[in-house]
This record gives structure tokens, sequence and C-alpha cells, in this order.
């Protein structure tokens, strides 16, 4: 009996092993191009031998997927403490590393190519995203979000993938300023339904709430308000812009205190 679990142990290690291996090679290239003689070769093992562990390379493919799945999972994994859009940029750049880690097989496995148009494939991608859901819920504090909040969280998971994905063509903006360009993107998907919708507008004023003016939400506070005299302007002329920014406009000295207040005063309007 020991000798068995002895054996069992050694097939696990060496699927382990495997696993290990194909992952290295299926994030340097897309894994449609990635053969079992390369991964066998790499792995010092017989070409046979991999077949005794897996039966295919598809299986072998899902199961360096799962991996991937659960490190990029992780990624998202945050301490609920302190502003949300410093958060927010720690998962980004957490997230970012995976990407650069796994660029090819990253880019092959969200577009959908041939080794991953299997259901287990596409089951472990959605978990993954559910993952991402799950932990930006979290930190808004919301067990039960409502319909808009779903669509807005769910829109800004997409977003992150399809920004990563577009990003690993060329890399022609620099990392640092997507990362801090998707946190904004999140306070900017919150506010556009605040702006009308109540229970929308009382999730915005947590979030800015706790806001520092330099933080990276502040930041974007101040740059829309200094941009908005302008815009003003250039809609409706001189009068409009001068009155957009009197004193009762938010001023960008004013910071996300400021819209938290302003959102927190707009729910108990609509609902008289």
């Amino acid at each position: 009996m020991t000798t068995g679990v002895r054996r069992r142990m050694g097939v696990a290690e060496r699927r382990q092993q495997l696993i290990g291996v194909a992952l290295e090679l299926f994030s340097r290239r897309s894994p449609d191009e990635v053969s079992i003689d390369e991964i066998a070769a790499a792995a010092g093992i017989s070409r046979p031998l991999v077949y005794h562990y897996f039966p295919g390379k598809q299986s072998l493919y899902e199961a360096a997927l799962r991996r991937a799945a659960e490190d990029l999972a992780h990624r998202f994994t945050e301490r609920h403490e302190g502003p949300l859009g410093a958060r927010l940029l720690r998962v980004m750049r957490r997230f970012f590393d995976f990407v650069e880690e796994h660029g090819p097989g990253f880019a092959a496995l969200m577009r959908g190519g041939p080794a991953a148009g299997s259901g287990t494939t596409s089951a472990v991608i959605d978990q993954v995203r559910r993952a991402a859901y799950e932990q930006i819920l979290g930190h808004l504090g919301v067990t039960d979000p409502a319909p808009r909040l779903r669509l807005v969280v769910r829109s800004w998971v997409s977003l992150a993938e399809s920004t990563a994905l577009i990003w690993l063509e060329g890399r022609d903006v620099p990392r640092a300023e997507l990362e801090r360009q998707l946190v904004h993107d999140f306070a900017v998907l919150v506010a556009v339904p605040a702006a009308y919708d109540e229970d929308m507008a009382a999730v915005l004023a947590r979030i800015m709430r706790d806001e520092p003016a330099d933080g990276p939400l502040g930041d974007l506070v101040g740059r829309l308000v200094a941009l908005a005299p302008q815009a003003v302007s250039a809609a409706s002329g001189p009068q409009s812009a001068s009155a957009a920014s009197g004193p009762q406009s938010v001023s960008a000295a004013s910071g996300p205190q400021a819209v938290s207040e302003a959102s927190a005063a707009r729910v108990p309007q609509q609902r008289a």
C-alpha cells in the first residue's frame, strides 16, 4: 500500500509538472501552435508518456487553463480597506502583470481560437469573469445588486478584458496609463446611470465619499470639472460657460467630497 501511495504521488507530481511546462509554452505562443512533441521535450519525457498522463493536447490545455484561471481570479482579490480607486488600481496592476506573463495564450484564449473552443474551456473563462464580478461587488459592499449595477460591473470586466487584448497587439499606450484609465472607466460607468437612477446615485456617493483628492478617482473628478466650462462653452456659447463656472458649479478644488454630497442630495429629491 505504501508503494501504491508513493506511485500515485509520483503521477500527481508528474501531471503538475506537465501542466506547468504546457502553461509556460501556451503563454508564449498560441496553444494551436504548440505540439505535444514540444511539450514532451520541454518536460524531458517521451511523447507516449505525455499521453499516459493526458489523453491529448486539449485535455492538457484545459488543465493548464484551469491553473492560469485560478491565478487570474486570485489577482482580483484585494483587501476591502481604503479608497476604492486605490484598490481598483492595485487590481488592474496585477491583472496586467498576468496579461504580460501570458500574452499570446491570454489573447488566443479570450479570442476563442480553436484550442479554446470546448465547453470546458468556456466554462473556465466564465468562472474567471464571475470571480472578478463578485470581487468588485464585494468592494462596493453590495450583495444584491440592482439591474443597472450588475450591467455596469459586467461591462467593466468585459472592458478590462478587451482593453488588454487591444493593448497586446502593439502596446502603443503606456501600461500604467491604461491601468489608471480603466479605474476611471469604472467610475464613469457608475456615474452615467447615477445621473437618473437613485440606486446608482447612492452607489456613486458611497464610492466618492472616501476618495482623496490626489487618488485615482479624485484626479478624474478634478480633470472633468476643469473641462466642464470648456465643454459648455463649445456647445452653448460664452453665456452658458460663464454660468457653468459660476458659484453653484462644483469646482476642481471641491474634489470628490462635493461630488459625493451632490450625488447623495439627489437621492431624496428623486424619491419625493
